[in-house]
């Protein structure tokens, strides 16, 4: 069986997960369909690249064929004239069994002219296409209008779904697979007593303020540390905060780093800390893959209920969890941990979630098994 996968831009080396199908799914036998190509291929796969320049003629046509997009399929993103010609025909020559939409937005785009060429599509819903997404209501018109169309849906985390069905956003065939994680590579190691651990971009929804005060009020002077992984908007602005409140020499910040590098971190890190927030946009997390290879290293994970981070974090068992922007409460859970006699059970239990819940060669089997029953139906 052939798979076409979709995506908004190829290749991402931090969509993991997404290059994972595009490598491994069916046995690999799969090809791509992009928005965009930044020049980086070390998958080697057949690739066509959407967003192609338009002739002369679709130049002129674009207008109306964006403009009737819009007004019947809410959505004025399809695929149309000689671009859609092409793309067909590469669809055909690549002799595509089936189709998977990596974002809930791709398969607006690909959706309908899988249906005209009697091709099953599956799409995914990650996080901000289930949740930001949805303050559009064109948007939210156009998954209604696109989910009959389609064989079959997977989200990241119950709670998308959940989320979907408030929109009216709903198809029968709806699982829950997450991404998962390569538990054979993120492995724990030897803990540093007292280490702590956020990653991620430094952004809104992150929270890395509420983070590093959280850390300073329950950790400062002890035999803790702090180490930042990420970089964006916020950066600079917590570096300052750090030196304000005394902590600078108990906290780092490394900047973006190397999945491998981040890999090593969370290998002997002792606790993992996530304050995900909703954006003021409503923006989201699905099901975080940090937290996830967090797990599968043994950390101790820290986060909020938010989004479907309850869906891995079991309050007390593997970890801890507050309220969003509940900053006292996440201080006090820091201190909690360092106050731990013995901090083993839980790191125990973390790794144990992973292997139970995140082992990415089980849920990609769960994944094909689902596409393989519903096209045999």
């Amino acid at each position: 069986m052939k798979i076409c996968i979709v995506t908004s831009d190829y290749f991402v080396p931090g969509e993991t997960f997404i290059n994972r199908h595009i490598e491994h799914a069916f046995g690999g036998n799969t090809c791509v369909l992009a928005g965009r190509f930044n020049g980086n291929d070390p998958l080697g796969k057949p690739l066509f690249v959407r967003r192609s320049r338009l002739s002369a003629a679709d130049r002129v046509r674009a207008p109306f064929a964006m403009g009737w997009n819009a007004l019947t399929e809410h959505t004025g993103r399809l695929p149309f004239g000689a671009n859609r010609a092409r793309l067909a025909a590469w669809l055909r020559e690549s002799q595509v069994d089936v189709i998977l939409a990596e974002f809930g937005t791709q398969a607006l785009v690909i959706s309908k002219l899988a249906q005209e060429l009697g091709l099953p599509c599956f799409t995914y819903f990650r996080g901000t296409d289930a949740s930001f997404a949805l303050r559009q209501a064109r948007t939210v018109r156009a998954y209604r209008r696109m989910m009959p169309r389609l064989a079959g849906v997977f989200s990241v985390s119950q709670f998308l779904l959940d989320n979907l069905a408030r929109h009216g956003v709903t198809h029968p065939n709806a699982h829950v697979v997450p991404s998962g994680v390569d538990i054979r590579r993120f492995t724990p190691e030897a803990k540093g007593p007292g280490s702590f651990l956020a990653v991620g971009r430094m952004v809104e929804k992150k929270a890395p303020q509420v983070t590093l005060r959280a850390f300073a009020t329950a950790a400062k002077g002890r035999e803790a540390h702090l180490t930042f992984i990420g970089d964006g908007p916020l950066l600079e602005e917590c570096r300052s905060m750090a030196a304000d409140l005394g902590v600078a020499d108990q906290v780092t910040f490394t900047g973006a780093l190397p999945h491998d590098e981040v890999r090593q971190h969370l290998q002997r890190t002792e606790t993992f800390l996530q304050h995900s927030v909703t954006a003021q946009n409503g923006n989201t997390e699905g099901l975080p893959t940090a937290i996830q290879e967090a797990l599968a290293c043994g950390c101790i994970t820290l986060s909020t209920i938010h989004a479907g981070i309850p869906e891995a974090v079991d309050h007390g068992t593997n970890g801890l969890l507050v309220d969003e922007w509940d900053e006292a409460g996440f201080a006090t859970r820091i201190a909690e941990i360092l106050n731990m006699d013995d901090r083993s059970a839980m790191t125990r239990a973390a790794r144990a979630t992973a292997e139970a819940k995140f082992d990415n060669d089980v849920l990609l089997t769960k994944m094909e098994g689902i596409i393989r029953d519903t096209m045999a139906r």
